[in-house]
């Protein structure tokens, strides 16, 4: 699209994001909520909807509500109450929704984001909790279509954004930094492949010098924030070119097509959906008290914004390495705990970004599960640091030896295994002589100007000490045995 018509307009978007909480058993009954279970297998009586069956609500999924409610500065309702939300779908059995409307557990606060423009904080005008709904399942071979209500029950806070987002950048931001909290919370685990966090975007257009906001659409069925983003850019762009051929937007739910990259339509929404809310007469409401509050925010564990803070003024790392720390809660920790063990801070920085994140992502295991503790590499990180160790050495041999011998210190093992460096003078001074009378015409080189030909005599004495020279004496010995030629 013609920047200059693009230019033209303000985007406005709107995020809802629904969050399964990582809870054992469903909002109001005692099914089990795991994923993964057989079709129609996690379902009772409750989630049927049976007539005189009664709902009781899960102390759990309140806790995990204002857990994320403190993370996002939120108030928090002292006084809450659920509602039925009345439509009809084919996989909901009740024929309503129990959710909250004029009473939510959480009110305002704020998603803290950075993106190429700096930082910005973007309102929140609620967190509220609700059950999920059933899965409809339509294949395109079938006339029908399946349900499987395993999934009706299941708990949900869903995060609503006021309409202050202006791109699809920060749209992405957003939704990053609220899967990195309910990670770090451990109240979801993230995984929108699998439906746990689910994102709907609503997208409206403006003209720049106005304040009255377009009629806005809302975007449903994406499965990742790359499809997130492209779905907001898709619409954005269909939006402009309707109105700049002089066309009304309609205000509708669209589906994105992840395969073309474009949005299409679904159903027309009204201006104003009567879902008849009034509050359930079988759910009591629900006091916070003073000690319960306290409670639960004394079990608030440390944020990602708080620990990036934290390792850029304690440990002097740089920003960025800060922001690749703390984009799990599990290296993060392990990155912490291994600073407990040494002050070479940066230095622990690079082995976790380095060796020991390439470990993860090979394996596919958390750090939480990784075979070196954090004291044994600040034992490495100590070696090397002190030049026992060259950082060659401890990355390529010595590091993989750690994790066959879990009872041995990073000292032991490089005994054991003789990678010990060489700092003795005596010792290195033959292979350098060796060296400099082997390469004559290099040596010319370099008395004729050429320092940098100085490496290749390095990298002949690191090969024929095994790379055990202590690499700083033997750059010393070398210089001054070129120098006295």
């Amino acid at each position: 699209m013609n920047p200059a018509i693009r230019d033209k307009y303000t985007v406005v978007i709107g995020l809802e994001v629904h969050a399964q909480l990582s809870t054992r058993s469903k909002i109001f009954n005692s099914d089990s909520s795991l994923f993964g279970s057989a079709p129609n297998h996690n379902v009772d009586v409750i989630s049927l909807g049976h007539p005189g069956t009664l709902p009781k609500l899960n102390k759990r999924v309140v806790e995990f509500a204002i857990r994320m409610g403190l993370a996002c500065k939120c108030d928090i309702t002292r006084l809450t109450i659920f509602d039925r939300k009345n439509y009809f779908y084919p996989d909901l059995p009740k024929g309503y929704q129990l959710t909250q409307d004029r009473a939510p557990i959480c009110k305002g606060g704020f998603i803290a984001i950075k993106t190429k423009d700096g930082e910005r904080n973007i309102p929140l005008n609620r967190i509220h909790m609700e059950e999920d709904a059933g899965k409809s399942i339509h294949d395109d071979h079938e006339s029908d279509s399946l349900i499987d209500l395993n999934r009706a029950g299941t708990p949900l806070i869903e995060i609503v954004t006021e309409p202050a987002l202006r791109s699809s950048e920060e749209a992405g931001a957003v939704l990053s930094e609220i899967r990195k909290i309910v990670r770090y919370l451990e109240i979801c685990d993230g995984n929108m492949e699998e439906g746990s966090l689910r994102c709907d975007a609503n997208v409206s257009i403006m003209p720049k010098d106005s304040t009255l906001f377009g009629k806005k659409v809302e975007i449903k069925n994406m499965n990742s924030i790359k499809n997130v983003q492209r779905a907001i850019d898709s619409e954005v762009e269909r939006q402009i070119r309707e109105v700049e051929k002089g066309n009304a937007i309609i205000s509708e739910t669209r589906t994105f097509d992840a395969v073309t990259g474009k949005t299409a339509g679904m159903r027309t929404k009204e201006e104003l959906n009567d879902y008849r809310y009034f509050p359930d007469p079988d759910l009591s409401p629900v006091r916070i008290s003073d000690e319960w509050l306290a409670a639960i925010t004394a079990q608030m564990p440390p944020l990602p914004n708080e620990l990036f803070e934290k390792f850029i003024s304690q440990y002097h790392i740089p920003d960025y390495d800060a922001g690749v720390l703390t984009e799990a809660k599990d290296v993060a920790m392990y990155f912490r705990s291994t600073c407990e063990h040494t002050k070479h801070f940066k230095a622990v920085s690079n082995w976790v970004m380095g060796p020991v994140k390439s470990y993860l992502n090979e394996f596919g295991v958390t750090a939480d599960e990784f075979p070196v503790p954090p004291a044994k590499l600040a034992e490495l990180i100590e070696l090397v640091e002190a030049g026992q160790v060259s950082y060659t050495i401890a990355a390529q041999r010595l590091f993989p030896e750690l994790f066959k011998n879990p009872n041995k210190s990073a000292l032991e093992v490089a005994r054991q295994l003789n990678l010990l460096q060489d700092s003795n003078q005596e010792s290195l001074q033959p292979i350098i002589d060796e060296v400099i009378k082997e390469f004559p015409l290099k040596v010319e080189e370099f008395k004729k100007g050429k320092k940098g030909i100085i490496a290749m005599f390095m990298g002949e004495v690191m090969k024929r000490s095994k790379g055990k020279a202590d690499p700083k004496i033997a750059n010393e010995l070398l210089t001054k045995k070129l120098k006295s030629l």
